[in-house]
């Protein structure tokens, strides 16, 4: 008899092991199947048209010409270029690498089509400050837009210090 309560209470053990077992491995397959989501990421597009408290309208891509008339409200100065580096070597550095040189210069432009040399004169030639924001705004063909990723005023300093390596 004691060997048979025992041989029950082994089975008994042994099925509620594999049914934990089974759970646990439900819950940590479970958890590689579903997004993570971090404190403060948006899971949601902002709507058309929405303007921030304090921030501008960012024109879509499609109205990219009307875009390209807006003046550059921010005066080149070495504070606005210092501040544009800042910015750049954070959000644009990734693709068009450090020195603007675009192709495969910067470490995630070798998983992607090669950006364009920003310090290229006919290129900066060939586009206004507004067009610039624009872009880096509203985002282009390959590139994302980084309208809720900086402000505005971030963006119009970027365009400073691409002008100012273009000089060179």
């Amino acid at each position: 008899m004691k060997y048979v309560f025992l041989l029950v209470l082994l089975i008994v053990a042994g099925t509620a092991a594999a049914m934990g077992g089974v759970v646990a491995l439900r819950f940590v397959d479970n958890m590689t199947q579903t997004p993570a989501i971090t404190t403060g990421e948006r899971v949601f597009a902002m709507p058309a048209g929405i303007v921030a408290r304090g921030g501008t309208l960012i024109l879509p891509r499609e109205q990219r010409e009307l875009a390209a008339k807006i003046p550059n409200p921010m005066k080149t100065s070495a504070d606005s270029v210092a501040v544009g580096k800042e910015r750049y070597v954070t959000f644009c550095a990734p693709c068009h690498g450090p020195e603007a040189k675009g192709g495969v210069t910067g470490p995630v432009a070798t998983k992607f089509v090669p950006p364009p040399d920003l310090t290229n004169a006919q290129l900066q030639a060939g586009r206004t400050d507004g067009y610039w924001h624009s872009y880096i705004m509203a985002g282009g063909a390959v590139m994302p837009s980084y309208a809720e990723a900086m402000s505005s005023e971030e963006a119009w300093h970027i365009v400073n210090f691409l002008r100012s390596v273009a000089a060179r």
